[in-house]
């Protein structure tokens, strides 16, 4: 389909889900090993409310999303290391809370609009050039991160304890990769939405790990696979005037299908 590439807003929109492809997969590896893949789910609710504030303020809501996403990210991780509240519970009680401070927020802004609309459910088509320069941006700030802190991460999703008997300072690093967390889900919203953002970090580590490569060789694998969901479902939704989140979001589901399939057949 050349003629995607005559529109600007087209190819910008391509950048921009080519670079999530990459970071949400490289911080789901590490999520999905340590069981928090409600992670996911509870700072997109959070970042909602990030986009809701937006713009009610009439500010820009890619940033005020990854504000409260942060705010959000270190709150989760207080609350679990500090709070005396299980992960889970700690998840559960963010994300009805952030639900429902949106959904005020919403009203105040006299209901939904389609901008807000685009953040639920995504939208390449609206991705604007400053979107994908703040993508891109604290894109790299994500990737770089977990490759410097890839060794302390990876001790930290391998066994908590064990590398705080090492000397591993965890507080600190479970701290890091709260924030790349609540990075990644709020640079994702302008492209899946805050109602698919999970499945991007989640379904293309749950794929990968069929084949059972090890971690670092299934991370990898997550990546990719992440890439070709999102280049097969971007086509598609534009081949048949689909909303991209959908169709990139059910790629992957397809992909996790097939290395079902593949991952049995090899055992």
């Amino acid at each position: 389909m050349p003629s995607l590439f005559q529109y600007d807003f087209l190819v910008r929109g391509l950048v921009a889900a080519l670079a999530v492809a990459v970071i949400a997969p490289a911080i789901g590896m590490f999520v999905v090993v340590r069981r928090q893949s409600f992670l996911a789910d509870t700072l997109a609710h959070v970042s909602l409310v990030g986009v809701a504030l937006g713009l009610l303020l009439g500010m820009d809501p890619i940033l005020t999303a990854v504000a409260l996403a942060l705010i959000g990210a270190l709150l989760v991780d207080r609350l679990r290391t500090h709070g005396g509240i299980f992960g889970e519970s700690a998840l559960s009680l963010i994300l009805s809370g952030s639900l429902a401070l949106a959904v005020i927020l919403i009203g105040l802004a006299h209901g939904m609009n389609a901008n807000l609309f685009s953040y639920l459910f995504g939208s390449v088509t609206t991705v604007r050039p400053q979107d994908v320069t703040v993508i891109l941006a604290l894109g790299a700030v994500v990737t770089a991160t977990v490759l410097i802190c890839y060794k302390e991460f990876f001790l930290l999703t391998l066994d908590e304890e064990l590398a705080a008997a090492g000397g591993l300072r965890g507080g600190i690093f479970n701290a890091i990769l709260s924030v790349l967390a609540g990075l990644t889900v709020a640079l994702s919203l302008r492209i899946v939405g805050a109602l698919l953002v999970g499945a991007l970090m989640v379904v293309p580590v749950l794929a990968a790990s069929r084949f059972g490569l090890g971690f670092r060789r299934t991370h990898l694998l997550s990546v990719a696979l992440s890439i070709f969901s999102v280049i097969i479902g971007f086509f598609l939704s534009y081949g048949l005037d689909l909303a991209a989140g959908g169709t990139i979001v059910g790629a992957s589901i397809a992909v996790f299908l097939g290395a079902l399939i593949l991952g049995r057949r090899s055992a």
